[in-house]
């Protein structure tokens, strides 16, 4: 069998073994080790040779490094379980908000599932790398901002790792970054407008969630759902104290995509997996 198509059955078999995603499981285990082996295969070399990459048709991504991590690493099982949500989902959903959009892998499978997308991403380097992949893989239905989201619009200060790229962030959104550093002033963007406008969200601003997510209310989350990398514990707290003031639900990949009834529930790092925003009374696994 070929790689694109124990990758496609993979993808479509995911959402019916939602019971299984926690990380840490055996499933899990297999899973990502069978994953790996075949995206290394596919994506491992620097050209913009088009791969099959089924369901979601042909992919460009050029190998890219960034730091200790790189391309490859963007294929992480939770990652590719995240693309079988958008794949399953692509009917429930239209229009797309993707915060932290780093090279922009998210955004093109999210367009190659029919999605309007809004992608923002504040490091000019890698904002330069989401633009040519973008075009490489004629995603016209992105709209890019070089900007980073928060709770009200304007400028701050970005702290780029670069030991590991997709680590880099706002400053003080992480304790005690290590390694060799560059910072300088990125434009903001206002939370509120733009979930106003999405059905969906994909959140990863590595620490900066909890300004971003605290910033909402109820009427935001009625037509609106995210998916959310949680930093630490401290975050996981605020953001679990929020939503329960709010009486909006939780859904956690850390305990199989169950409700989340403690702060317990909640992931912690990106190890834990994702956290699922929603009003809705469950987590739409099936189309």
């Amino acid at each position: 069998m070929s790689s694109t198509s124990i990758l496609e059955n993979l993808f479509l078999t995911l959402p019916s073994l939602s019971g299984q995603h926690a990380p840490g499981s055996k499933a899990h285990a297999l899973f990502r080790q069978v994953a790996r082996s075949e995206v290394e295969k596919l994506f491992s070399e620097q050209d913009a040779t088009a791969r099959e990459f089924k369901p979601f048709g042909e992919l460009v991504l050029p190998y890219h490094k960034m730091g200790a991590i790189d391309s490859l690493n963007l294929f992480d099982l939770d990652e590719l379980i995240i693309f079988s949500f958008y794949w399953t989902n692509r009917k429930i959903y239209r229009r797309v908000l993707d915060i932290g959009a780093n090279i922009g892998l998210h955004s093109i499978i999210l367009s190659k599932c029919g999605y309007e997308v809004r992608a923002y991403e504040p490091d000019p380097q890698h904002f330069k790398v989401l633009q040519r992949n973008l075009a490489l893989n004629n995603c016209y239905n992105v709209q890019t901002s070089n900007a980073a989201v928060s709770s009200k619009a304007g400028e701050l200060e970005f702290v780029r790792v670069l030991g590991n790229l997709t680590a880099s962030h706002i400053a003080g959104s992480k304790a005690n970054p290590y390694g060799d550093l560059e910072r300088f002033p990125v434009s903001v963007a206002a939370i509120e407008p733009l979930i106003t406008w999405a059905d969906l969200i994909k959140l990863d601003a590595e620490g900066h969630e909890k300004e971003i997510l605290l910033a909402t209310n109820l009427e935001h989350w009625l037509k609106t759902d995210a998916l959310v990398e949680v930093e630490d514990e401290s975050n996981a707290g605020a953001i679990y104290e929020h939503f329960t003031t709010l009486g909006v639900r939780l859904f956690s990949q850390k305990t199989n995509w169950q409700l989340v009834h403690d702060v317990d529930d909640v992931p912690t790092s990106y190890r834990e997996g994702t956290l699922f925003i929603t009003c809705k009374s469950e987590i739409p696994w099936h189309d």
